[in-house]
């Protein structure tokens, strides 16, 4: 498993490394100090988790996760209490205060560990575009033809689909449905959603080197820089 620590505090970088020499299923490829290079290391390496700091030098922690293209598992690591509700906003295992003991570091790492573990015979074939699923939520119970849904919205540990005149909450992760989508109907625009191809009505380009899409209930979408060339390559004759 890929880890990377993003850490301003020299010390506690290198205490935290030390640490977690001790499971060697974590493979820490690079270590960060400024929230730049941060996110220039995740971009590269795709880590499975970041120990990441929330105050760090140029942008706080949560500032990066908000630029990312990618959904590592975060672990936080941090000396201020206040921020553990918003930290449940992004795909967080644990939340560590400093001083970090062993205890409470095994205890994130085995939360990391269940949470990866996905036995074999879990896993599902991928889904053609007239496929229908079958979504529960609530009291409700929805039988979706894939090629209705309009996007997916990643929701913390939630996704919400969007289809017809309704929308429902699955307890998935978005990167586990994308697995599962044919990869010419669906495309990941950004770190949030994953959108129909077909549901597109208008794309724009934005200030950002990138591209703002419109969907068909008028929903507008930013693609990420590093998503936007292949979208172009996608729709582009």
């Amino acid at each position: 498993m890929k880890a990377i620590v993003v850490e301003d505090s020299r010390l506690a970088r290198e205490g935290l490394i030390k640490m977690l020499q001790a499971y060697p299923e974590l493979h820490v490829v690079a270590v960060a100090d400024h929230s730049v290079n941060a996110l220039a290391l995740i971009q590269e390496h795709q880590p499975d988790v970041v120990f990441l700091d929330i105050h760090l030098p140029g942008e706080s922690g949560f500032e990066l996760l908000e630029k990312l293209d990618c959904t590592p598992q975060i672990i936080f690591t941090t000396a201020y209490s206040e921020y553990a509700i918003r930290s449940f906003d992004y795909n967080t295992i644990d939340y560590l205060l400093k001083p970090i003991s062993d205890e409470r570091l095994k205890i994130a790492i085995d939360k990391l560990n269940i949470n990866n573990k996905e036995p074999e015979t879990t896993s599902k074939p991928p889904l053609e575009i007239n496929s229908r699923m079958f979504v529960k939520d609530g009291d409700k119970c929805h039988l979706v033809h894939l090629e209705s849904i309009r996007y997916f919205e990643s929701c913390k540990n939630h996704v919400r689909i969007f289809f017809g005149s309704d929308n429902a909450f699955v307890k998935k992760s978005l990167n586990s449905i994308e697995e599962r989508l044919p990869k010419n109907h669906f495309f990941r625009v950004n770190r949030q959603y994953v959108v129909n191809l077909h549901a597109i009505v208008s794309i724009e380009e934005a200030i950002n080197d990138g591209y703002e899409i419109t969907m068909n209930d008028g929903k507008t979408l930013e693609v990420s820089r590093r998503n936007a060339v292949e979208l172009k390559d996608i729709l582009s004759f």
